[in-house]
């Protein structure tokens, strides 16, 4: 962002230096200025093109391999990516192939696995190409750890949040987590989801899972999303559910050091009174 004059006759410029949200954008008679239209033309155009990004899988699954981990790649019930836009639930389950695919290898590999991971192209493959082994290189290490089973990653062409339910069902896995794409907005075109499930089954509501959102540089970190990741995984083979009873303790820790923090001084309020 361009270095900004400071007008104490308009705070809204300093406040720009805080937040990417278009604020203060200046007025050329009636209208905005001509950058910051032009600004918001090329940000709607990356939102557009993150939507209609194909999910590059193949490249993903031979870096997947490359870090020592076996993948499967199989495709939701929308043949392509209109029909993926304009029925959502096509989205939500496997196609026949796929499920039949998913079937075989169950059968041939018995006895369930303690977490599946999917990862699916969603509404924005941007964001999976960007931060999906970033991610996982901060989680592997505590999966591991943990002593917990894992399946082989399960990349979904054309996929949305609920395809993990039936992934985890049909592999007998006692939690799935997905890593997929978020709807982009204007200033995030690249925003990564996380949303885990304990016990999976087909025809759970989004009550039944926790989300962690804005996985990327600009947003939470990496690190930060495995940590609250595993502290929902593990408190949730403690207590045996997952979802609206399954408070993100620690993101309560994080908001209570940040309010801890303000105690010292809003950076707007200025220092509190002694």
């Amino acid at each position: 962002m361009d270095k900004l004059p400071f007008d104490p006759h308009n705070p809204w410029l300093e406040l720009r230096r805080l937040t990417p949200a278009r604020i203060a954008l200046g007025r050329t008679g009636t209208s905005i200025p001509t950058r910051a239209q032009l600004d918001f033309q090329y940000a709607h155009a990356q939102a557009r093109d993150a939507v209609h990004l194909p999910f590059e899988h193949a490249a993903l699954s031979s870096q997947l391999a490359e870090r020592g981990h076996e993948s499967l790649l199989l495709h939701s019930a929308a043949i392509d990516r209109n029909s993926y836009l304009q029925r959502p639930d096509l989205g939500r389950k496997l196609s026949d192939a796929s499920a039949t695919t998913l079937r075989e290898y169950a059968s041939a590999h018995p006895g369930g696995v303690d977490l599946v991971i999917v990862i699916a192209d969603g509404l924005s493959a941007l964001a999976v190409h960007r931060h999906t082994l970033p991610f996982l290189a901060r989680l592997e290490e505590q999966i591991t750890a943990e002593g917990w089973t894992v399946a082989p990653v399960i990349l979904v062409e054309q996929g949305r949040v609920a395809v993990a339910d039936e992934i985890g069902e049909l592999l007998g896995a006692k939690m799935t987590v997905i890593l997929i794409g978020e709807r982009p907005g204007l200033s995030s075109p690249d925003s990564l989801g996380l949303y885990f499930t304990y016990n999976p089954k087909v025809g759970l509501t989004d009550a039944y899972r926790n989300c962690i959102s804005n996985v990327r540089l600009e947003g939470l970190s990496y690190g930060m999303a495995a940590h609250r990741l595993l502290y929902l995984m593990r408190e949730a083979c403690r207590r045996q559910l997952s979802g609206v009873n399954l408070k993100d303790e620690a993101q309560v820790q994080t908001l209570e050091s940040d309010a801890q923090a303000d105690m010292k001084g809003n950076f707007l309020l200025g220092p509190p009174n002694a």
